[in-house]
């Protein structure tokens, strides 16, 4: 029986593997050709998430990487928000939910955000984590850099810059900027993964964002993908019976109490011979 369960472990990730590289090509083929969409008509799609709630990564994995497969992200102007249902303690750290590992992989999502702004460049390394994360394997995030020919150290320098320094490093500026974003959220977020499109949020129809996508598109040259799709006729409320496909803020599944500042402070010391080599 266990041998029969690692071969089956084996071969998702083989097959992890298979998407990611697929991923890349099909972004790369994207963005070397894509259909022409003024900025001001795209439609704007924000993913709140926290990197280890399982239905983010479940979300990631399964729904959000095929609108560059199908062809929606020709309309769609994603924002990507790697901070959840995290909290600032009163001495102005970070404590996150799910503990130690989803500060530093929040804080990794974030520094390859700033360092790759265009989506395209940081969504495969990101969905590569993602699925690693869904395998357990937290500290194996650095080999994504090899599966996908990625520089690490523009991602590196951000983590951990700064930290002998009395300033904020690079990594505390952009996970409070995320706080803050997610802090000005109206009406509040109650729940990750939460799914915004043009502003409104999706509540538990996160699934079906896709629809509200193309609902909510104006213009001319719309994806095959929205050609004959049986769009949404309701708004999404939040009146629905509550999801169990959610992470809810007031839930403490929080398997350490070690704040960021303490835990990339440790996962710098080994990372920086690596930076410095470079």
């Amino acid at each position: 029986m266990e041998a029969h369960l690692r071969n089956n472990r084996r071969s998702d990730v083989v097959i992890l593997l298979v998407l990611i590289v697929s991923l890349a090509a099909i972004l790369s083929l994207s963005s070397a050709s894509p259909i022409a969409v003024a900025t001001g008509e795209k439609v704007e799609l924000s993913l709140y998430y926290e990197t280890l709630c399982p239905y983010c990564e479940y979300f990631i994995l399964n729904y959000l990487y095929k609108i560059f497969d199908n062809g929606l992200i020709s309309i769609v102007d994603l924002k990507l928000s790697p901070y959840g249902n995290a909290k600032i303690s009163s001495n102005g750290t970070v404590v996150c939910q799910h503990g130690e590992w989803e500060c530093v992989l929040n804080t990794v999502e974030a520094c390859a955000i700033h360092a790759w702004p265009v989506v395209s460049d940081h969504f495969p390394f990101i969905y590569c984590v993602e699925g690693l994360t869904y395998e357990e394997k937290y500290d194996e995030w650095e080999t994504c850099f090899d599966k996908l020919h990625l520089d690490p150290k523009p991602v590196l320098i951000a983590s951990t810059a700064g930290l002998d320094t009395s300033h904020l490093s690079t990594h505390m500026q952009l996970e409070l900027q995320y706080a803050d974003e997610i802090s000005a959220l109206k009406p509040p977020h109650t729940y990750v993964p939460w799914v915004v499109v043009d502003g409104q949020p999706l509540y538990d129809d996160y699934p079906d964002f896709v629809g509200f996508i193309c609902k909510a598109y104006k213009g001319s040259n719309v994806p095959q993908i929205c050609l004959g799709l049986s769009l949404p006729t309701t708004t999404p409320n939040n009146n629905a019976k509550p999801s169990n496909h959610v992470c809810y803020k007031e839930e403490d599944n929080t398997k350490s109490k070690s704040t960021l500042p303490e835990i990339v402070s440790a996962a710098a010391a080994s990372h920086i011979s690596m930076v410095e080599s470079m």
